[in-house]
């Protein structure tokens, strides 16, 4: 039996306080975690409100744990105590169905969410399924790692399903949590950068972060002089935008990718797609492969997601700080 303190709303949109759990046995291809970082996803917050209607309390976010193996489960592989691991979004799946067999585990149908019906990574300890507790590379800066677990392999998800060229042209829409990391990776992966931003005081920031060009998204004109030259356009944003103009920016084969969580349906014309023979598409996060690919792209290239660090007992300041739009542009918390 093992116990863990974790920072817990009692009910949906109440601050966290900490609390002491009872987790049971280790399961057999479970490890135990100790948490050294959690960063904080926008999804945190839905889910603390109970936003998607799945919540359960008491509820304990954390889905960019940063950490060491403490404990084993009798049948887990290829890891040892003490390895430094990384646990993102998920945290389990059931490992014999076709997708998990052709390594596509982040779409099975009995995907479990770390923060799903689970105590998440706001705490001292979490539990993984082996398969989903990455190694980390050596050479990582662990206190700004967190992040690329949920954001940083969402936003690279993309250019590795659909083989992205490294002189590809590719724009971001959005410059926040996932835009910047997506602006960062898309200069690393060799790309020309397009950055679409509706805040023009982030364009010098866009600038910074690797894009060769800034572009508001609220001006049509300077988005149609853009038209039929992306190969890869990335919407990070979850808000409505001129739609019609954002698909004619496409180059011919060119593809509309989108992670922002946008609610309202997006109206398109099979005519602006057929002619061009363009595609739409979305992505949820990464297999285990896809996280450890990024990784160590991400290591070899220093990219580093933008953090601001709080200790984790100030969780409910810096959960407010993100609620208020004051993040640059991801915030990790101390263990």
């Amino acid at each position: 039996m093992s116990t863990m303190k974790g920072w817990a709303a009692q009910q949906a949109g109440a601050p966290l306080v900490l609390s002491e759990f009872d987790l049971g046995p280790l399961g057999a291809e479970q490890v135990e975690v100790a948490v050294d970082y959690c960063g904080i996803c926008h999804s945190d917050l839905s889910m603390i409100n109970n936003e998607w209607g799945m919540s359960r309390y008491p509820f304990v976010p954390g889905h960019e744990v940063i950490g060491r193996i403490t404990a084993l489960g009798t049948e887990a592989k290829g890891l040892r105590i003490g390895q430094r691991v990384g646990i993102g979004w998920s945290s389990a799946s059931c490992m014999h169905c076709k997708q998990c067999l052709s390594g596509h585990q982040n779409l099975c149908s009995e995907l479990e969410a770390t923060i799903g019906g689970r105590h998440g990574g706001f705490a001292d300890k979490v539990r993984a399924h082996w398969a989903w507790a990455i190694p980390l590379p050596e050479g990582i800066d662990l206190a700004s790692a967190g992040p690329l677990l949920c954001g940083g392999i969402t936003v690279l998800k993309p250019f590795l399903s659909y083989e992205i060229s490294p002189t590809a042209r590719v724009g971001v829409v959005g410059i926040g949590g996932l835009g910047h990391m997506a602006v960062k990776l898309a200069r690393a992966w060799g790309c020309e950068v397009t950055a679409f931003t509706s805040t023009a005081a982030k364009a010098d920031e866009a600038r910074s972060f690797g894009a060769h060009n800034v572009v508001s998204s609220r001006d049509s004109a300077a988005i149609a002089s853009l038209a039929r030259s992306l190969d890869l356009l990335l919407v990070t944003v979850n808000v409505p935008l001129d739609w019609s103009a954002m698909i004619n920016t496409l180059a011919p084969r060119g593809r509309m990718h989108v992670v922002g969580a946008v609610v309202e349906p997006i109206p398109v014309s099979i005519f602006q797609l057929m002619g061009a023979e363009r595609e739409i598409s979305s992505s949820p996060t990464g297999a285990p492969e896809d996280i450890a690919t990024l990784l160590a792209f991400a290591t070899r290239h220093d990219v580093r997601p933008q953090v601001e660090m709080f200790p984790m007992s100030e969780i409910n300041a810096a959960l407010k700080h993100l609620a208020d739009g004051k993040a640059r542009y991801r915030i990790v918390l101390k263990a």
